[in-house]
């Protein structure tokens, strides 16, 4: 199912290859899939990696977006990784870098590519007082 979507978004939509889609973390990421009326819509992985917590695959299909499931992923992700006490970071591709801001991550460095697609790395920043 995480597949179909992201084939869906990332290969289809955004002409990413295949080859870059789908890597060699695959089976050691934590995988999400939000449901909506039964169908899985969308979906991500995480992955601990040397500089944290590495949130990423974020893709919600054609017809559920703007229906709230990238931001039930997100908010579900930031409750579950921000206890680890680790740094929790991801690429945000430039035109959803708004969204993810909306959670506390902030761009970091210039921006990049990577798979052909303008990206800023994100870090989450803890408020003060939390």
């Amino acid at each position: 199912l995480s597949r179909r979507i992201r084939n869906q978004v990332f290969v289809e939509e955004q002409q990413v290859p295949e080859s870059l889609e789908y890597d060699e973390f695959e089976d050691s990421s934590l995988h999400y899939l939000v449901f909506l009326d039964g169908e899985a819509v969308a979906t991500c992985r995480r992955r601990e990696t040397s500089k944290g917590i590495k949130l990423e695959r974020f893709a919600v299909g054609r017809e559920a977006r703007g229906r709230g499931a990238g931001a039930l992923m997100v908010s579900h992700l930031l409750e579950e990784v921000l206890p680890l006490n680790k740094t929790v970071y991801l690429h945000a591709q430039v035109q959803v870098a708004g969204f993810y801001g909306k959670y506390g991550f902030v761009a970091e460095g210039p921006r990049f590519e990577e798979a052909g697609i303008d990206h800023f790395l994100m870090i989450y920043k803890r408020e003060e007082n939390a």
